[in-house]
């Protein structure tokens, strides 16, 4: 076994997201422990990690823990204690944390903030106007004017709305009626404080995420994620059902564009007196026109991290602490990723994401575990009366990994199908997840060879 080093590290979460980060920091030779507040059922059963009841949310007892664990870094997951100001905390009792300021993650906290600073900044963007609260009839008077046009939108609730702040109308009607849910009806409360109306973009989305020093970004492998719940596109968004990596959609000349605007948004951002530092998320829909920004996350996105973690050749610690001390060309020259392919489908109870039972029997995750190639991350789980239940919609994301696409996807569904929210020899109801993830990666890959 090799040698265990001599830095704890506490990662801030309780998602599949977060499992896998504690997972990828755990692989460094210089982290001994890993630490996860909250964490989940996975993270409880894991070598060399322990679970914390301090909540995601609560920055002072999150500081709190870090300094009683003396660690060495702090890793943040989520979005909300990074716009809490989590990392501005840390940085005041010294201890380097992962992650923008609380200043620098207003990019994800407010669309309007982000879209403004677009345009200042000659980022590509969909064409957009922003609307406070008392601006309801302008609001309304704009879509009319947009669809009149021959325009269609897409509205958006600017404050943080746990991905779900985004109404994708089919027809005016549906426009007007996003609109009112929003700054009427309060549908996504202080969120939706000011909205965003933007042209709807056509093409492929693609997530574009970089680690950040503060002057430098040094972009991931593309990942493309499915949103809505159910095959073939259909069903309601959800927090993403599946991903996949390196997403075939993103060419090298693409890539090259992309490159260049995460760049110039850190540049931007230190100009603004907002120092970056962290993973900057890109979301790129990609037009005819070439790759527009559709928002920034300031944040690891998941279920990407379940793709993009396990494909990280590099050392996560190193390239997460020499990003917190801005030292990241300095310290890690070159981010390397390896030649391979992943993809994570997740396992969701039935019902997500509308009401769901929460509490069912999870059986099988041992038998998927040692499935050649495949990795289980725990989301919504926890321990229970001594056994692992299910505690949310999302429950877990099962990732392949192999030379290939087809052999990845093989091994994640592999996996899937080992796993049941229900007792052994009854049907298996409880469990939905979908089967056509990656379907559009093989189909251009297959066209293209």
């Amino acid at each position: 076994m090799a040698a265990v080093g001599d830095v704890d590290v506490l990662v801030v979460g309780g998602g599949g997201r977060e499992h896998a980060i504690a997972v990828k920091l755990r692989e460094s030779p210089r982290v001994r422990h890993v630490f996860c507040a909250p964490g989940n059922g996975g993270t409880a059963a894991e070598d060399r990690m322990t679970n914390l009841a301090v909540g995601d949310a609560d920055v002072e007892g999150l500081v709190k823990a870090a300094l009683e664990k003396k660690v060495g870094l702090v890793f943040v997951g989520p979005e909300t204690p990074l716009v809490a100001g989590l990392v501005d905390a840390c940085d005041a009792a010294g201890i380097p944390c992962f992650g923008p300021s609380r200043a620098a993650a207003e990019l994800e906290a407010s669309k309007a903030f982000s879209k403004d600073f677009f345009a200042k900044y000659d980022l590509p963007t969909a064409a957009f106007k922003n609307f406070k609260a008392t601006d309801y009839d302008a609001a309304v008077k704009y879509v009319e004017d947009e669809y009149a046009a021959g325009r269609e939108v897409v509205v958006k609730a600017s404050g943080l709305a746990a991905g779900k702040g985004v109404l994708m109308p089919q027809n005016l009607e549906e426009a007007k009626a996003a609109v009112k849910e929003i700054m009427v009806d309060r549908a996504f409360g202080d969120a939706g404080d000011e909205v965003v109306i933007e042209q709807l973009l056509v093409g492929e989305e693609c997530s574009c995420m970089a680690f950040s020093d503060g002057k430098v970004a040094s972009m991931m492998l593309p990942a493309q994620d499915h949103k809505r719940v159910d095959d073939n596109d259909q069903g309601p968004n959800t927090g993403g059902m599946g991903a996949y990596a390196p997403a075939p959609c993103l060419t090298p000349d693409l890539k090259v564009k992309v490159q260049d605007v995460l760049q110039r948004t850190v540049e931007a951002m230190a100009k603004e007196g907002r120092t970056y530092k962290g993973v900057l998320y890109g979301g790129f829909m990609l037009t005819k026109d070439g790759p527009l920004l559709l928002e920034y996350n300031c944040r690891f996105g998941d279920p990407e991290t379940q793709v993009l973690l396990p494909l990280l050749a590099s050392d996560l610690f190193e390239v997460a602490l020499a990003c917190a001390q801005g030292e990241l060309m300095a310290r890690v020259p070159e981010v390397k990723w390896k030649d391979q392919a992943a993809a994570t489908v997740v396992c969701a109870a039935k019902g997500y994401p509308g009401s769901y039972p929460k509490g069912l029997p999870i059986f099988g995750l041992e038998e998927a575990n040692s499935v050649e190639g495949v990795k289980v991350y725990h989301a919504g789980t926890k321990q229970a009366e001594g056994s692992l239940v299910t505690s949310g919609g999302r429950v877990l994301a099962v990732t392949g990994i192999a030379d290939n696409f087809t052999e990845a996807l093989s091994r994640a569904y592999q996996g899937v199908d080992k796993i049941r929210f229900d007792p052994p020899g009854g049907e298996s109801k409880s469990l939905h997840c979908r089967r056509d993830i990656g379907k559009h990666a093989i189909e251009r890959l297959a066209a293209s060879s």
